[in-house]
């Protein structure tokens, strides 16, 4: 979980393939709506996310009824949300990658590619970011390498 710019997705398919999970972004389950809120740049509030919560809720709880590892990729922003994904995984590890401003949006800024994008919106992210209390999350700064934050989040997984 974290803001946009922090890198859930790279980040989270490279943590599933260490865990031999499956990776899914939760960016690919918004609505259309829902993007084209985002593309106009105007935040998305609880109710916008709601649906979209549930989906990845069920998703957790397909894949674990299955006997299969999930890791997705997801903002997560309020413990209300974090609470919502674990009524599909109450064993939810929460793998919380967190930088600084003047980073993330460095990192918005060289992209083209997504629909979320300026300094507006990813301020609200902060503005609206409860940073993960919960015992079962861990914190990485992405000023760590990839490789790093990926060995510190498969071995905390592995030993959880």
């Amino acid at each position: 979980m974290g803001v946009s710019g922090s890198g859930k997705s790279h980040i989270g398919r490279q943590v599933a393939a260490a865990i031999d999970a499956t990776f899914i972004d939760a960016d690919d389950h918004h609505s259309a709506d829902n993007i084209a809120k985002m593309a106009r740049g105007e935040p998305l509030n609880d109710d916008d996310r709601a649906a979209w919560l549930q989906t990845l809720s069920h998703l957790y709880r397909r894949y674990r009824s299955e006997g299969r590892s999930l890791v997705i990729g997801c903002s997560a922003l309020k413990r209300h949300y974090r609470d919502l994904l674990r009524q599909g995984a109450p064993d939810l590890d929460i793998l919380y990658l967190h930088g600084s401003r003047r980073l993330l949006l460095e990192r918005l800024d060289a992209r083209d590619d997504h629909f979320f994008a300026g300094a507006h919106m990813l301020d609200n992210q902060l503005a609206t970011l409860e940073v993960p209390d919960e015992t079962e999350a861990f914190h990485c700064n992405i000023r760590s390498t990839p490789r790093e934050i990926v060995e510190t989040f498969a071995t905390n997984l592995r030993s959880s």
